[in-house]
């Protein structure tokens, strides 16, 4: 599960395992056992190197994927965006107020 993880977020950057190892500092041997599944339970003071480099929330590595209704429908593309928004500072109370104006601003300019 970890490894499955790992080397999709590892692609999603554009990174290669040997890249990954030396920006996390971590045996490049290390992260293919991982990436393979013969490494299950790697500490998570690595697990939080690759995060940080990866620019991906622990959560990410350790929770199982969810399928429920919060994230039912949304695509990766909107995910990471939503994640775009949360890095930047942008708080869920200002992209509400920015949505609401949005709208505001449509249903103006629509009568």
């Amino acid at each position: 599960m970890i490894g499955e993880r790992l080397k999709h977020f590892r692609q999603q950057k554009g990174l290669t395992l040997t890249e990954l190892a030396d920006k996390a500092n971590v045996a490049k041997s290390y992260l293919s056992a991982i990436e393979r599944g013969l490494q299950r339970n790697p500490s998570i003071q690595v697990i939080e190197k690759l995060a940080h480099v990866l620019n991906v929330p622990v959560q990410e590595f350790v929770e199982a994927p969810s399928s429920n209704s919060e994230t039912a429908g949304l695509d990766r593309e909107w995910l990471e965006l939503l994640r775009e928004v949360a890095d930047a500072g942008i708080t869920k109370e200002q992209f509400r107020e920015w949505l609401e104006f949005q709208r505001w601003r449509l249903d103006k300019n629509g009568e």
